[in-house]
C-alpha cells in the first residue's frame, strides 16, 4: 500500500495546451531555429541576477566571458574567449587577463577592460542570488576597486587567498561571469540600479546573438550577431517557444513546426525514435537524483543503518523501468566529465545485507518519512523505496508537496529523509564537493542551509578539511586525485545515496546538425548549429 501525506495539497495543474487545438504550420526555415522547451522558470535577463535553467541557455548565447566552452570540444574545459590569454602571479593570487583586440558589443561598443571590470564589480555590489560563485573569492563592496583593476588593455582579478587556478576560471564561465556593455548599461539606469531593470528584458553583449523579445511563459527570440567575433551564425533567427507538455513538443517535432523539443518523457522519447525525419540526441547532464538521511535521527545516525539503506535501493530496476534512459545510475556527487569524477558504483539492491547491517545496529523496523517534490519521476523512486524498505520492515510514508514546502523542511532538518535533485552552479568540482562533503560549523545558530552537508546535521567526518585543501590545490592531476579519494571516503561515510545521473533526452529534427545541449558543464549552444 503507498502511504502518502500531503504538505498544503496538490499544486493546481496549469491548463494543457490541447493537441486539437495545434494549427498547421509550415516547416521552419533552413536559416531559423525553433525550439520547444519549459521556459517559465525565467525571471529575468540579467546576467547579474539570473538563476535558473532556461534563463541560462539565453544568456550563454547572448554574452561572451573571460573564457568558456567551445560547444564542439566541451570535453577541452574552458578556452579563450573574450580574453585571449592570461598569466598567474607567483603567489596564485592574482590573474591578469589580456583582452580579445576588435571585438564589439551589439550596440558597436568595443568590448574593454573596463567592460570586464565593470561587469565583474556590478556583480559584486548588487548582490543578487548567484553573486556568491564571484565574492566566494573575496571579493567586497569595500575592496573590489583594489582587487579589480584595469591596465590598459588588461584586467587583473586579486583573489584573498591562493586558490587553484582552474577552480577561478572555471566560476568565470558561469552565467555570472558574462561582460556587459558599461556605457549602455549604465545609460540605462534607474536609481541606481545599474541598469538591472533594463537587463531583465534587453541585452547588451557580444556575444552570437542579440535579445529581440522575452514574453514570460511564451517565447524567446534572439537575432543573430553580424559582428559576432567568431562569425555570424548560421541561424539567423533562434526562437523557443514555452510548450510545457511532452506530447504537445512531440506532435510539434514530428510535424515540422519545431525544430527541437526538449521537455521529452519517456514514452513520447520511445514514439520518436520509431518516427521519421527526427531523432534523439542524448547528452549526460549534471543533475544528481540522491536521497539523504537526516544525522538527528536516532537510528539514521548509525553508520550501519546509513549503509543498509544504499542497499534497500533498487537502483538498476529504476534505471530499466520508469526511468527509461532518462536517468542513468551514478553513486557520486560529481557529475560525469567533472574534473575528478569517478565511475565506481558499489551499491546494488543486496536484501540480505541490509539486513545483516539493520541487526547489527539494533535496527528490528523502523517508521520514516521521506520528503517528496510532486513531480512524476520522484514520486516513482519515492514509491520504489517504499516497495523495497518495506522488504527490510521500513516503513517509509512519503510527505508530498511543492519544492518550496519540502525544501523548506528540508533546509530546516525537520525530514527524516530526503529525496531531490542537485544541479552545479558552476562547472567546477568545488560546486558539489563544497556543498556534499563541506560542513564547517555543524551547529543549529550556523543555519548554513546552502550546504547539503548542513541540512542533514553531518559534520562530514573530516571531509571538511579535505575539501578545503583540494579546492587550492594547484596541480590539477593532484587536485582530481584528491577528489577522488573524498568521493570513495564520501560514498562509505555520508548519510547521503546519489542514485542517478540526469540523461537529457531531446527530439531533434534530421536537418538539424550542430546542437550542443551543453554537456554536465554548461548551457546550450546554438551558433553552432546548421541545417
Amino acid at each position: 500500500m503507498t502511504i502518502m501525506t500531503r504538505l498544503m495539497g496538490t499544486a493546481a495543474l496549469g491548463l494543457a495546451l490541447g493537441l486539437t487545438t495545434l494549427p498547421a504550420v509550415a516547416a521552419t526555415p533552413d536559416n531559423m531555429l525553433v525550439i520547444a522547451n519549459r521556459i517559465d522558470d525565467i525571471t529575468t535577463l540579467d546576467p547579474a541576477q539570473s538563476f535558473e535553467f532556461a534563463g541560462s541557455d539565453v544568456l550563454r548565447n547572448v554574452y561572451g566571458k573571460l573564457v568558456n566552452f567551445d560547444p564542439e570540444n566541451l570535453d577541452a574545459g574552458y578556452q579563450p574567449d573574450l580574453a585571449e590569454s592570461w598569466t598567474v602571479s607567483e603567489d596564485g593570487r592574482t590573474i591578469t587577463f589580456t583582452m580579445r583586440e576588435g571585438v564589439k558589443f551589439q550596440s558597436g561598443n568595443p568590448v574593454r577592460a573596463e567592460d570586464v571590470a565593470f561587469s565583474l564589480k556590478r556583480v559584486v555590489l548588487l548582490d543578487k542570488t548567484p553573486s556568491f560563485i564571484i565574492t566566494q573569492f573575496g571579493f567586497t563592496p569595500e575592496n573590489i576597486d583594489e582587487t579589480i583593476k584595469v591596465d590598459g588593455n588588461t584586467v587583473s582579478i586579486t583573489t584573498d587567498k591562493r586558490y587553484a587556478t582552474s577552480f577561478v576560471l572555471n566560476c568565470l564561465t558561469a552565467t555570472i561571469g558574462a561582460i556587459v556593455d558599461e556605457k549602455t548599461v549604465m545609460a540605462n539606469e534607474v536609481d541606481g540600479d545599474m541598469g538591472n531593470t533594463w537587463l531583465a528584458t534587453n541585452s547588451a553583449g557580444s556575444g552570437p546573438y542579440t535579445l529581440t523579445s522575452w514574453k514570460p511563459k511564451e517565447s524567446v527570440t534572439l537575432t543573430a550577431n553580424p559582428d559576432f567575433y567568431g562569425g555570424e551564425p548560421a541561424m539567423k533567427r533562434v526562437i523557443v517557444r514555452h510548450v510545457q507538455e511532452s506530447a504537445t513538443q512531440r506532435l510539434m517535432l514530428e510535424r515540422g513546426d519545431i525544430d527541437v523539443a526538449r521537455n521529452l518523457n519517456p514514452s513520447d522519447v520511445e514514439g520518436v525514435r520509431a518516427a521519421d525525419g527526427v531523432e534523439i540526441l542524448e547528452e549526460m547532464r549534471g543533475r544528481l537524483m540522491y536521497i539523504s538521511m537526516n544525522q538527528k535521527h536516532p537510528e539514521l545516525s548509525k553508520p550501519e543503518v546509513r549503509q543498509a539503506l544504499k542497499y534497500l535501493i533498487d537502483y538498476k530496476g529504476m534505471e530499466s523501468s520508469f526511468l527509461k534512459g532518462a536517468y542513468v545510475v551514478h553513486q557520486n556527487f560529481l557529475p560525469k566529465t567533472y574534473l575528478g569524477s569517478v565511475n565506481e558504483n558499489p551499491f546494488s539492491m543486496n536484501l540480505d545485507k541490509a539486513k545483516e547491517l539493520l541487526a547489527e545496529a539494533g535496527v528490528d523496523g523502523m517508521e520514516l518519512t521521506v520528503g517528496v517534490r510532486e513531480a512524476q519521476e520522484r514520486l516513482e523512486i519515492g514509491q520504489s523505496l517504499q516497495n523495497t524498505f518495506a522488504q527490510a520492515g521500513i516503513t517509509l510514508n512519503l510527505e508530498v508537496g511543492t519544492g518550496k514546502q519540502v525544501l523548506g523542511k528540508y533546509r530546516a532538518r525537520e525530514l527524516d529523509i530526503y529525496l531531490g535533485a542537485w544541479g552545479p552552479d558552476y562547472p567546477d568540482p568545488h560546486t558539489n564537493a563544497g556543498t556534499f562533503a563541506y560542513n564547517p560549523d555543524n551547529s543549529d545558530e550556523a543555519n548554513a542551509t546552502g550546504l547539503l552537508a548542513w541540512r542533514n546535521a553531518w559534520d562530514t567526518a573530516g571531509l571538511t578539511e579535505k575539501t578545503a585543501a583540494a579546492v587550492v590545490e594547484g596541480d590539477t592531476e593532484k587536485r582530481a586525485e584528491m577528489y577522488h579519494e573524498i568521493q570513495a571516503e564520501f560514498r562509505d561515510k555520508s548519510p547521503f545515496a546519489v542514485m542517478f545521473q540526469k540523461v537529457e533526452q531531446a527530439g531533434v529534427a534530421e536537418n538539424v546538425e550542430g546542437l550542443s545541449l551543453g554537456g554536465a558543464i554548461t548551457a546550450v549552444s546554438y551558433w553552432s548549429v546548421t541545417k
